[in-house]
């Protein structure tokens, strides 16, 4: 058996390995460590320094400025409830930091992961409840998906459908484009072949044992060997696959040794388990023997196919992964007739007598996952056993916020896994104050609970059903809002379940970025007016909910203006004072802490904290375009973050600014210097140095300046538009006049 070497030094065969990245692709631990009791106290230290430290700051700053300064000039007035406000939002957002972590804390304590022996019985009770996973794609390289279409189709629950959702131009006009086409379109028939051979073994091995133990309580020790034999056989096929596949980065490794293996070595311990009970001439219970066959059934069976919406003129045309998810979502449980129109092919609802061209699957759950993520086992029977259980009925959503792929070849995506990790951790403790938000790479969603946020629309001549809006390019976001209005809940698993990629470079980064911060001061308003709602109808929302609500949609804005006004604004010293040391210290004691228990540096807070400067223009950038969308009523347009070999370029503004930033807190050191303004010197002086370390690290000096020439090249260039024809309108067949009728007529203008 010959498996394909583990390329180390480089990023699907071209990203270079760089020197101060991950070496190790080791995951963290599925289960959470409990926190220990001195833990725990910790975070109340730090919340209640915090509070006091604030409050001293601002107790003092009030006193001894505006109350007892006898040449308040109003300048200084303005300067102080700026600089004040700015403190405030900060150490804000930094108390919501220690509180939520506090939250997770509580739950990973209290956690305990349910056995293997109680989710066997619950799915096996004559259950009747299917889930579709949608995996919608755009372009995406079909190795990648492949990856993604294994995990969700290995998934282990007793009716399970997976559908790629292939975006795609259907009519590519470069033969790269026509190549990942055809290979997007062969990946599901092309797993569901590999799949259907040890499926066969293993259905008709179950019935043969169901046959054989129909009136026994015990199954006999031969019985029990074969179940073993069996499990070994699934292990092995697992085992060579992983040997077989190409491993060239990371994520490769990740698929082989936790999703492959990982999934084999469960096997392999119940085998175990079997000739471990053989040994020891005991008896297994001939009810857990057909269990143990059911499971090994549904691990190698599983539906599958792809649509392409884009194919059908009667979907929504937008061009954003929310409408292709719903475009399928609004057809679930409808028999569809194809039918040829002047439009395009459009799908509709059969007619009496009529005979259906496509029978649309509909489930109970329907599973979302992102094209780029991985699944790890029984992830749908696990979070579906929790939202069965008693006192869950009104729990639309269950996710566990995906982590990051460990060994990442660059800096820059190694911090960026480093935050994605850090963020998992606060949603689990949003779950603890009833303020979760969906995080859109994989969730578990009640179709039921869609359905009651569904809004009908017309677009064009189409009917279009919305159940995850797509106002702003934060679909899941908002979706969370308009959930909750209609009095459902959401939660996070407290385990590591799924993980997702993270942006290799500077350029995928700021798309990614720019995305995230773009739509939060819309939804804020619509949170606003949904919390009225919902106290008129008595339904009052705590103040834990509504903290970490406002600080996760503005928080972004909020940061990004404050940051840019302390590095270019001179505040008065004055309003500097060691108390607002004190307030921010606990932040980032335990964000320090946070990182090593999470398998990085404690001194990786620093290099967060640059890529967080050199990431400041990207947020402010999205921060104006959600403002750009309030005051205009604008959408705009969803920009997919780009999953390249190479680098992505960036666009000058993004690169430009770090040397602006990295310039002038080097003036203001040494003119804050000259006149002894002590605390603003060394405040600018840290700015100048972390982000000059940043840019090197994380974009680069001679791709920072190759990006700026191109970008200013492009902003120099016009293109020269090619002359359109004096009637550019398609001629009328007779089947539009048929169709349509007068659409042409009346864009013409007649003589009276």
């Amino acid at each position: 058996m010959i498996r394909a070497g583990s390329n180390r030094g480089n990023k699907s065969g071209d990203r270079k390995y760089q020197w101060g990245a991950e070496t190790s692709t080791r995951p963290l631990a599925i289960m959470h460590a409990q926190p220990s009791p001195v833990c725990i106290v910790f975070g109340y230290i730090a919340i209640v320094c915090t509070v006091i430290s604030w409050l001293v700051y601002m107790i003092t700053m009030i006193l001894s400025l505006f109350i007892n300064n006898p040449s308040l000039t109003l300048r200084f007035v303005v300067e102080g409830v700026l600089y004040m406000t700015i403190v405030t939002t900060l150490i804000f957002s930094a108390l919501v930091y220690l509180v939520t972590r506090q939250g997770a804390m509580y739950r990973f304590l209290r956690h305990e992961r349910v056995p293997r022996a109680m989710l066997d019985d619950h799915f096996s009770r004559n259950y009747d409840k299917g889930i579709t996973v949608l995996i919608p794609s755009y372009v995406e390289q079909p190795k990648v998906v492949e990856k993604t279409i294994w995990s969700a189709a290995l998934q282990e629950f007793p009716d399970l459908a997976v559908v790629l959702l292939i975006d795609n131009p259907p009519h590519p006009k470069n033969d790269e484009a026509r190549a990942i086409l055809k290979a997007s379109r062969e990946l599901m028939p092309k797993v569901l072949t590999e799949l259907a051979q040890p499926g066969k073994r293993f259905t008709q091995a179950r019935d043969e044992v169901m046959a054989i133990l129909s009136d026994q309580m015990d199954a006999r020790c031969s019985v029990a060997a074969r179940c073993a034999e069996d499990y070994r056989a699934a292990a092995r096929w697992l085992e060579r696959k992983a040997d077989m596949w190409p491993v060239e980065d990371h994520t490769d490794d990740f698929f082989c040794d936790q999703v492959l293996r990982g999934l084999a070595r469960d096997l392999r311990l119940t085998e175990q388990a079997l000739n471990d009970s053989i040994t020891l001439q005991q008896h297994v219970d001939a009810k857990r023997i057909l269990q143990l066959y059911e499971r090994l059934v549904r691990i190698f069976t599983a539906k599958g196919w792809s649509f392409e919406r884009k194919l059908y003129a009667s979907t929504s045309r937008e061009g954003n992964k929310a409408m292709n998810l719903n475009s399928f979502i609004g057809l679930m449980g409808h028999s569809l007739k194809r039918v040829e129109t002047s439009d395009g092919v459009i799908l509709r609802d059969v007619r009496e007598g009529e005979s259906a061209d496509f029978v649309m699957r509909n489930s109970e759950y329907v599973l979302t996952l992102d094209a780029d993520s991985m699944l790890l086992r029984d992830y749908c029977l696990r979070l579906v056993y929790q939202l069965e259980q008693p006192g869950n009925e009104r729990v639309a959503v269950i996710q566990t916020p995906y982590s990051s792929y460990r060994g990442a070849p660059t800096r820059i995506e190694r911090i960026a896994a480093a935050t994605t990790d850090i963020q998992h951790m606060l949603h689990q403790g949003m779950t603890y104050y009833d303020a979760t938000f969906w995080v859109g790479a994989n969730a578990v969603i009640r179709k039921a609970a869609l359905d009651d946020i569904c809004v009908v629309s017309t677009e064009d001549t189409r009917t279009v059903k919305t159940y995850i809006q797509d106002r702003t390019v934060i679909e899941d976001t908002e979706s969370s809002i308009d959930l909750g209005y209609f009095g459902w809940h959401l939660v996070n698993y407290p385990e590591r379940l799924s993980y997702s990629s993270t942006p290799p470079d500077f350029g995928s980064l700021v798309v990614q970025r720019r995305r995230w911060a773009n739509g939060g001061l819309l939804i804020i308003g619509k949170f606003f007016r949904i919390v009225r709602a919902r106290r008129q109808r008595g339904d009052d929302v705590k103040l834990g909910e509504w903290a970490l609500r406002v600080n996760y949609t503005a928080s972004i804005a909020w940061s990004s203006f404050g940051l840019m006004f302390l590095l270019a604004y001179p505040f008065d010293q004055r309003l500097l004072s060691p108390w607002v040391v004190l307030a921010s210290l606990p932040y980032f004691a335990t964000m320090s802490s946070d990182l090593k228990r999470n398998g990085y540096k404690h001194s990786d807070i620093f290099r967060i904290y640059g890529f967080n400067i050199v990431l400041l223009t990207v947020n402010l950038s999205g921060t104006l375009k959600s403002i750009q969308q309030g005051m205009t009523n604008t959408k705009i347009p969803f920009a997919r973050t780009p999953k390249v070999n190479n680098r992505t370029a960036s666009p000058a503004l993004y690169v430009a600014m770090p040397w602006v930033i990295i310039i002038y807190s080097s003036m203001v050191f040494y003119a804050d210097t000259l006149s002894h303004n002590w605390g603003n010197a060394v405040f600018a002086g840290f700015n100048a140095i972390v982000t000059f370390w940043a840019l090197i690290a994380y974009i680069g000096i001679w791709h920072s300046l190759q990006d700026m020439v191109v970008g200013l090249i492009r902003w120099l260039f016009v293109p020269i538009k090619e002359p359109q024809q004096q009637d550019g309108r398609k001629k009328t067949s007779w089947r539009d006049a048929l169709y349509f009728g007068d659409r042409q007529m009346i864009y013409e203008s007649r003589p009276l």
